[in-house]
């Protein structure tokens, strides 16, 4: 498929990359709420019910590296509708799971699974759209699946209260279902095959090992993972922060996020407004600017006292940037890489996905009795953002 024939950047178009994209936020955060019933109900301790989202994680992490080349090799659409059909089916086994080791097992499957939807939605759409249009869609992309981890639990919430914690598992067999139909209808294949890689382990090992011994291929990518990794650590104590801390209500927080998600969609409309006309690596830049100037308010927030404000402006904008950062990195990298896009979103969605996890594990390990940790860990990874990506990859 030429680009010149693929289809136009539509409202439906959006929506349905949106919602391949939105598969993992869903399943990861959507039955957090639920996590407290699925114990007492199974006859665990809670510990055990939080190794089954650690469990989905390895799963996902690992999934990430093998789908990218297994689509560079056998066409996108063929990896995406197996992987995302195996994640329905795990849903539903989910549901049915009546112990904690099937759950754990099942869910580890499942992120394996659900890998392939995050890593050849940005393959797809490097083969759909040149660099600054991928940067275009991405962004709109970024958003939904930036969006979703905020919006899940409080839909999980829901449906455990109303149905039982079972019925996440079955909601999201449903959503799976809905985006199987929705790429059959709408997505075609988009690798020629003409354009494919044999698959060899050695080769895939080999063309990683050529990314991250490439200077700006590794600086793209470790800048994108700690521009996310500031976003993780948000959403891993934001809550403790505003409602503990500064005693906001549970929903005033709410409202609170949702100042988060305005600002994302301000940015990420002004990024797809400016893209094509100033580049991917300038929008990179001013989004990654954007983030150093968040990181500097969140420690001038706590070094003046400023109070719950002093956290919530900088958040705003930081968590604003997050889709023009990496929206545009992987415009940059996909753009060095074109012959290879599976294998370097795989590389990419791994970093990125691996940094937050750890950055985001190190700062729940720490102290909880000041805002500190937070406001600090994401001003660094702010800093060390902009110093891989002008150490590394500004000329990429």
């Amino acid at each position: 498929m030429n680009k010149s024939d693929s289809p136009g950047l539509s409202f439906s178009l959006i929506l349905v990359l949106g919602a391949i994209a939105a598969l993992t936020p869903l399943a990861i955060d959507m039955y957090l709420p639920a996590m407290p019933t699925i114990a007492k109900d199974l006859g665990v301790s809670p510990s055990l019910v939080q190794v089954t989202l650690t469990a989905y994680t390895a799963g996902f992490a690992v999934g990430q590296l093998i789908h990218g080349p297994l689509s560079d090799s056998y066409g996108r659409r063929p990896i995406l509708i197996i992987g995302v059909m195996l994640f329905a089916l795990a849903a539903v086994v989910s549901a049915m799971s009546h112990n904690i080791n099937e759950l754990t097992w099942i869910r580890a499957a499942q992120g394996f699974a659900g890998a392939s939807a995050a890593v050849i939605i940005q393959a797809l759409v490097r083969d759909m759209f040149e660099r600054e249009e991928f940067a275009r869609t991405m962004s709109f992309v970024t958003l939904v699946m930036t969006i979703a981890p905020l919006a899940a639990p409080m839909i999980g919430g829901y449906l455990s209260v109303w149905f039982g914690w079972r019925s996440i598992f079955w909601f999201l067999a449903l959503v799976s279902v809905i985006v199987i139909l929705a790429v059959l209808k709408m997505i075609p294949e988009t690798l020629p095959a003409e354009k494919r890689l044999p698959f060899h382990l050695g080769s895939t090992l080999r063309n990683y090992a050529r990314m991250l011994i490439s200077g700006p291929a590794l600086g793209l990518v470790v800048s994108s993972g700690f521009s996310f990794a500031g976003m993780f650590v948000f959403l891993t104590v934001g809550s403790f922060v505003y409602i503990d801390l500064y005693q906001v209500s549970t929903e005033n927080f709410g409202l609170l996020f949702g100042l988060n998600v305005i600002c994302l969609i301000v940015m990420t409309t002004l990024n797809g407004k400016l893209v094509r006309k100033m580049g991917s690596h300038f929008m990179l830049r001013l989004g990654l600017i954007i983030q150093l100037v968040a990181g500097a308010g969140l420690i001038a927030g706590q070094v003046l006292e400023l109070g719950l404000w002093g956290v919530v402006v900088p958040v705003m904008l930081f968590v604003g940037a997050i889709s023009t950062v990496a929206s545009n990195s992987m415009a940059c990298l996909l753009a060095k890489y074109p012959h290879m896009a599976g294998t370097a979103s795989s590389l990419a969605g791994t970093m990125r996905f691996g940094t937050g996890t750890v950055v985001g594990g190190i700062v729940a390990a720490m102290p909880d009795t000041t805002a500190w940790p937070l406001a600090g860990t994401m001003a660094a990874c702010a800093v060390l953002a902009c110093l891989f990506y002008w150490g590394l990859a500004k000329d990429a």
